[in-house]
């Protein structure tokens, strides 16, 4: 079976922990594939915040999510701490991705990884906007 390959940047530009809740258990008494996307779209939103930018408002523009891909490396459970570290992937004139890394914090074990590419996106046209020039100066130019 061909995987999913999900390199690691060289840097980390940001890390959280994040405790899994009760509704992200499922059927198989583990942490669901939904709930892995919920907790890193709340760490992509504290990392935003911690530059006073939101989803809605990098610069004056928007971003919108074009694809994300996902991988397994074992179980988290009720009562566990996520620990969630991220970095920049690859980056053009109008997009960037965010490569994180969850790891159970006490085990210490990788859960999973998870990559999204992330568009400007201008909301009201409705259309894809260029990069902020001063979110590549302020986050994309600092990771290299």
């Amino acid at each position: 079976m061909s995987r999913i390959r999900i390199e690691l940047p060289s840097k980390s530009i940001f890390s959280t922990q994040i405790p899994i809740r009760i509704d992200d258990i499922n059927y198989g008494s583990h942490m669901g594939h939904d709930s892995v996307l919920t907790l890193t779209h709340e760490a992509r939103v504290r990392f935003l915040a911690t530059h006073g930018y939101t989803e809605g408002d990098i610069e004056g523009a928007g971003i919108i999510m074009a694809d994300l891909g996902v991988t397994y490396s074992s179980e988290a459970f009720y009562g566990d701490t996520i620990k969630i570290a991220m970095g920049i992937g690859d980056y053009g004139n109008n997009f960037f991705e965010l490569i994180y890394i969850l790891t159970n914090e006490k085990s210490d074990k990788e859960v999973a990884r998870v990559k999204t590419s992330l568009v400007f996106f201008d909301y009201e046209e409705r259309k894809t906007v260029r990069m902020p020039e001063e979110f590549q100066k302020k986050i994309i130019s600092q990771t290299r």
